[in-house]
């Protein structure tokens, strides 16, 4: 096996890259946002915004995060762990800063479980509640997508226009993501044989090197993360908390634009609907191959909310929104990543 000074280069690497692709994105996405418009206008609107908006909507941005930390803390401690509830707080930033800057959002949980191991947590305990609140994160998104289109679908298509079929993918990519990590959970045999077969594919590229033992550790953190399993299933209040917990998760983000629409003086239009409608953003863009879903975001936040904010609001509402929800979450993520690296092995 490769050595730990060895996978840090590589980790190191890997960062610089997905760094500079998010940066470039970013860039172009700020060009393609402000690009002939009057900055100075949009600055006005966004200055004309109360305080107490402000303020609570960076909150919404903070508890959206911190509640997934909260979350994985409660697992782990009904699975028998001991990690701190700041240190699994920690956990749900790194998750969000290494989602941003990986298309698909797709290094966020292997950077959870490095830090979860490094401080000494379980693997198969941490596989486990990382899987469940993926499970149930996006279990939340599907079933408030689909009352959107059994009770709002005509205000939905109305809105969406031409990225109502975008919506629409996002709810199956969710749907179908959904059904298959409830697969793993469910069917361990599945769990070993792709196991087993990633660790002959790794082998032969010589990223691993032969071992004898090495099946055996797979098995034994198999029947732990088997039993941890049953135990959640077992436990179905636990499971329904999760799913409670999560859904107020997830309204914290999709409230965020109504708190911002009322901090720019309107009024005409409900909160509930821009919830509804920052809803269905989240799910069209979701499972998109863009670091962090930029461009895409942007672009359908303008068109959607085109009909709510009225003039510069429109830019000075995304300015707020996007920089609250997204930038100033990925600034917390990076720091508290550069923390979580310089923390000695088995600090908790």
């Amino acid at each position: 096996m490769k050595s730990e000074s060895e996978n840090n280069d590589k980790r190191k690497q890997e960062f610089i890259v997905h760094s500079i692709l998010f940066a470039v994105i970013m860039l172009l996405t700020l060009h393609m946002v402000f690009h002939g418009r009057d900055m100075g206008q949009i600055w006005i609107s966004v200055k004309s915004m109360s305080g107490a908006s402000l303020m609570a909507a960076v909150l919404l941005a903070l508890v959206f995060t911190a509640v997934e930390g909260f979350i994985i803390w409660y697992l782990l401690r009904e699975m028998g762990g001991h990690t701190g509830l700041l240190r699994c707080i920690g956990y749900a930033f790194v998750g969000f800063f290494f989602s941003g800057i990986t298309p698909s959002a797709t290094g966020g949980q292997p950077m959870q479980l490095y830090y979860m191991k490094k401080d000494g947590n379980r693997l198969a305990d941490s596989s486990v509640a990382l899987l469940t609140v993926a499970v149930v994160y996006k279990l939340v998104l599907v079933m408030m997508g689909l009352m959107a289109v059994l009770f709002w679908n005509m205000q939905l298509k109305q809105q969406l226009k031409g990225y109502y079929y975008l919506f629409l993918l996002g709810m199956a990519l969710n749907t179908g993501l959904v059904m298959i990590l409830l697969m793993f959970m469910l069917t361990p045999g599945l769990t070993r044989g792709a196991l087993m077969k990633m660790e002959v594919v790794l082998t032969r590229i010589h990223i691993l090197k032969k071992s004898e033992t090495r099946r055996e550790r797979i098995d034994r953190s198999l029947m732990r993360y088997q039993s941890m399993v049953h135990f959640l299933f077992l436990h179905k209040g636990l499971l329904v908390r999760v799913l409670l917990i999560t859904t107020f998760q997830r309204c914290c983000v999709f409230l965020l634009p109504g708190i911002v629409y009322r901090g720019l003086g309107l009024s005409s239009v409900s909160v509930l609907a821009i919830a509804c409608l920052q809803m269905s953003i989240y799910i069209a863009v979701d499972m998109l191959p863009l670091p962090g879903a930029q461009g895409i975001t942007e672009a359908m936040y303008r068109v959607v909310f085109a009909g709510v904010f009225t003039g510069n609001t429109l830019l000075a509402s995304l300015c707020v929104s996007r920089g609250v929800s997204f930038y100033l979450l990925m600034a917390v993520g990076l720091v508290v990543s550069y923390v979580a690296q310089k923390k000695p092995h088995g600090a908790v």
